[in-house]
């Protein structure tokens, strides 16, 4: 009876072990794992780093964005364009959001069963990618527009999981 505990015992934790470690290399945004070319760092900026961070983020999003017809994203107001975290921005929305439904509905399935708290920069890059999502909705009618409605949907919803699980698993 010992050994088929020990034994049962052994295969839970291979088997913890290896989901574990599946979802440890889990990459929700692969763009941000490409070299730079200029460098040998990876290509894996976060905007947020405190709250004047956070604050300067906002300023970004309520500024007037542009969107180009090939999907480019930039800061209209040449003040908020020349700072340093605006490379940043365009960084992360231009070379790792997706911008394809395909890839965004990709990422929300990932999203859907991500197994822990999302790290803050696959929270902030998913937050980006809602702000495309939006505008993309916003910009399309018909079929087009209620499947990037869906989408911006599957991505609230996905972030609402992410703040409840963070909130469950607070300590009392």
């Amino acid at each position: 009876m010992l050994w088929k505990t020990l034994l049962l015992l052994l295969f839970y934790y291979s088997a913890h072990a290896t989901v574990t470690y599946k979802w440890s290399r889990a990459v929700l945004y692969p763009a941000a794992q490409r070299l730079k070319r200029s460098s040998a760092a990876f290509l894996n900026p976060v905007l947020q780093n405190s709250l004047e961070d956070v604050v300067l983020l906002y300023e970004f999003l309520l500024a007037e964005l542009d969107i180009d017809k090939s999907q480019r994203i930039s800061i209209k107001d040449e003040e908020l364009a020349s700072l340093r975290k605006a490379a940043e921005f365009d960084t992360i929305c231009n070379e790792i959001i997706p911008k394809s439904i395909t890839e965004i509905r990709r990422l929300s399935s990932r999203l859907s069963s991500y197994p822990r708290i999302l790290k803050k920069e696959d929270f902030e890059r998913t937050v980006l990618t809602m702000v495309y999502t939006a505008y993309r909705a916003a910009q399309s009618d018909g079929h087009q527009k209620d499947t990037w409605v869906e989408s911006f949907v599957s991505l609230y919803k996905a972030l609402k999981h992410d703040l409840m699980f963070h909130k469950t698993k607070e300590p009392s």
